[in-house]
């Protein structure tokens, strides 16, 4: 069946150069989006819960800007004045210099690794006396604990957010040809909302091996896998498809 429209399970773009516009502009097909995980805080209450001293730390694991966000909203609520001489490692250079809604940059001690936890690791080991705090969601990659547990560093991880499924009621009667998916918490949401969903002739597109796994756990079908060697990109493998779809 031609595609002619897609469902991105994820925030509109907010740069007008995106890849999904061209993909839309030059296949001549609609591309909608939508969120279908949002993130909520976990409050300081339910942090002190989990025995979480933030006071008790002498530098920081961050490997999003929703840790940063919650990492310094859950110190305000605790009333914990981050000292000057906190240490900060970031697993991007793009998370390391959003610091800088909350602190001075170039007066803190702030390492970054190139995208990578496995890199960050290296950067970690360097530093082996801190005690560190890794501010996370409920849902952690399994590859995070695993190195540093491997590097024997001293950490307290720290549920400060958490993902949660977005209501989805409005699309119940909606349909589209292919569904992109980038976690296994947006297929999560997908069951969650549509218990009843029954795939038919609809696609699914999914990002990364988690993804994959989830899909097919779910004994669903997995029409569109990225990233591979022909498609490091989602829109990339998207687009392939579209062209031996709708030219049969």
């Amino acid at each position: 069946m031609k595609v002619k429209t897609i469902l991105v399970s994820q925030p509109e773009p907010q740069t007008e150069n995106s890849p999904y516009f061209d993909l839309a502009e030059k296949n001549k097909i609609k591309v909608d989006f939508r969120p279908f995980i949002h993130i909520e805080g976990v409050e300081a209450a339910d942090v002190r819960k989990q025995k979480v001293n933030v006071s008790s730390h002498t530098a920081i694991i961050l490997t999003s800007r929703n840790a940063v966000d919650h990492f310094f909203r859950i110190a305000e609520e605790v009333r914990f004045t981050v000292p000057n001489e906190m240490k900060y490692f970031c697993t991007s250079e793009a998370i390391a210099y959003y610091l800088q809604k909350y602190v001075v940059y170039r007066k803190r001690k702030i390492y970054y690794a190139n995208n990578t936890f496995s890199d960050l690791i290296t950067l970690i080991k360097k530093h082996k006396n801190e005690k560190f705090l890794l501010p996370s969601s409920d849902v952690l990659k399994p590859e995070i604990p695993v190195l540093l547990k491997e590097a024997k560093i001293d950490y307290t991880r720290a549920i400060m957010y958490k993902t949660v499924s977005s209501d989805l009621s409005d699309l119940a009667d909606v349909y589209y040809d292919i569904l992109v998916f980038f976690s296994p918490s947006g297929i999560k949401s997908l069951m969650e909302n549509f218990p009843d969903f029954v795939q038919n002739e609809t696609r699914i597109a999914a990002f990364g091996s988690s993804t994959h796994k989830a899909v097919e756990e779910l004994n669903l079908r997995l029409d569109i896998k990225a990233p591979t060697p022909k498609a490091p990109s989602m829109t990339m493998a998207i687009e392939q498809y579209i062209k031996e779809e709708n030219k049969k």
